[in-house]
């Protein structure tokens, strides 16, 4: 190789590695500015971060929305489901009522005072039916909340059933237990008789009341009576006796006075709204004199608390006994401990015992409704007692009847006149478009088996036009 061969190859490989090294020294100042900007990018990210961090507001805690606390009271536990005051305008009737019982503030407080043991119970088994609680006032009316309230009809208890009503609602009746004086047995009783009521006239809580006052069939009738007349069939309309009429805007007026009671000048006192007796259960026949000294309880409102045991022993009714739910616990594990010799000092004595079974053998009191024509001699001698008999069981002064006057009578005996006195008695009723033999029975208050058995042919349900013969005060 000549020797410009040899410089012209050297000066090749220079230059390349001039190149080669250029290109190492543009690629590493290029690194290092991607570098820095890598690392001033960070950074301002970071400062960035770090003052979202310094500036974020604080977190916003959501509180759990408070639930409403039970009410303290029964009244106002009561005034909570009050549902029957919706939509109503201002009526005169229920003004009218409304006014009486803020010029008688006693009667609401002396009501409530002696309901205070029973509102509770009521107040709960209304709720758990979904029912409107202005019905807990109802007894308020009937009885003013006494269980032993008994009505010259014949009605009994704190909802005032009817004999026939009570049986058929399954209120046992005998002379040692009355089951429409059952606290408990009544209440429940007559919740499913309103229940059904208000099924019966198409949900209207208003003409289920006026059917408990005064009947179904006062009320089916009048409501036929504005049909065919084209008039309105809801309550306020409706040709219904004043008793009735006045019946409904009573309970609307009263359950507007407890809503208020300060407006109207009353003074309800407070009721716990916590249960005020529990049922113990019990399998012997017990004196409640006894039970109430054994427990320490007071005997008025043990017996108050158990008005159904006529006789103030526990014969014939559920076996079961309601006491204050502060000694419930303590009497049940003391009775259940109690040695057989040690159990006989809760029952009735023995002569006790004796004279009220004999008593309950005695002839049951009966009545009678005074007919145009009638007078105390013919009454007294068609049922074999004494005039003066008469006037000592129905406290007459004097020897004045009027037609419709209901008679107690004791003892004695019509058996000897019994076909004349029936046939004297009886009167003929046709059957009108939704009658039944309840309801007809109830209307004329006489048992609907007695209505059955003396209309054989009559068939198992009622047609309009039947003839229906029944013997009144039977």
């Amino acid at each position: 190789m000549s020797s410009r061969s040899r410089r012209t190859s050297h000066s090749v490989a220079l230059t390349r590695l001039a190149q080669i090294s250029a290109l190492a020294l543009a690629a590493t100042l290029v690194g290092c500015q991607s570098t820095r900007q890598l690392d001033e990018s960070d950074s301002v990210r970071a400062h960035s971060y770090q003052a979202r961090i310094k500036h974020k507001p604080a977190p916003v805690v959501v509180k759990a929305k408070e639930q409403p606390q039970a009410p303290q009271d029964v009244w106002e536990r009561m005034r909570q489901g009050f549902a029957l005051q919706e939509n109503m305008d201002v009526n005169p009737r229920i003004e009218q009522q409304r006014l009486w019982f803020a010029s008688n503030p006693s009667f609401l407080e002396n009501a409530g005072e002696r309901g205070s043991l029973y509102l509770h119970y009521i107040v709960e088994r209304l709720e758990e039916r979904n029912m409107p609680l202005e019905l807990a006032l109802l007894p308020a009316i009937e009885s003013a909340y006494n269980p032993m309230a008994y009505s010259r009809a014949s009605a009994a208890g704190m909802w005032q059933f009817m004999p026939a009503t009570g049986r058929h609602f399954n209120l046992r009746q005998t002379n040692f237990y009355d089951g429409r004086r059952d606290v408990t047995a009544s209440t429940n009783a007559a919740l499913d008789y309103l229940n059904r009521l208000h099924d019966m006239f198409n949900g209207d809580w208003l003409l289920a009341l006026a059917a408990y006052n005064s009947g179904e069939g006062t009320v089916s009738r009048a409501i036929e009576r504005n049909e065919k007349l084209g008039l309105p069939t809801d309550y306020w309309n409706l040709p219904l006796p004043q008793e009735t009429r006045d019946y409904v805007p009573k309970l609307l007026a009263l359950s507007q006075v407890v809503n208020t009671p300060q407006a109207y000048g009353v003074n309800l006192n407070p009721i716990a709204n916590e249960p005020y007796f529990e049922a113990i259960a019990i399998n012997e026949r017990l004196d409640l004199s006894r039970v109430a000294a054994f427990a320490d309880i007071d005997e008025d409102e043990l017996i108050q608390l158990n008005p159904a045991f006529k006789k103030r022993m526990t014969v014939d009714g559920p076996k079961q006994l309601l006491v204050p739910t502060a000694k419930a616990q303590l009497l049940s594990a003391r009775m259940s401990n109690l040695k057989p010799e040690e159990l006989v000092s809760l029952q009735p004595n023995k002569a006790v015992f004796q004279a009220a079974l004999a008593e309950a053998k005695a002839p049951a009191a009966r009545s009678y409704r005074v007919k145009r024509g009638d007078n105390l001699g013919s009454i007294a001698k068609a049922n074999r007692v004494s005039v003066k008999q008469l006037q000592s069981w129905n406290s007459l002064r004097g020897n004045s009847l009027r037609v419709g006057q209901v008679l107690a009578l004791r003892g004695g005996s019509a058996a000897g006149n019994r076909v004349a006195d029936a046939k004297q008695r009886s009167t003929q009723y046709k059957v009108r478009k939704g009658d039944s033999y309840y309801l007809v029975a109830k209307r004329f208050n006489v048992e609907m088996k007695h209505l059955k058995r003396w209309n054989p042919r009559s068939g198992h349900a009622l047609k309009p036009g039947q003839t229906l013969t029944v013997y009144l005060g039977h």
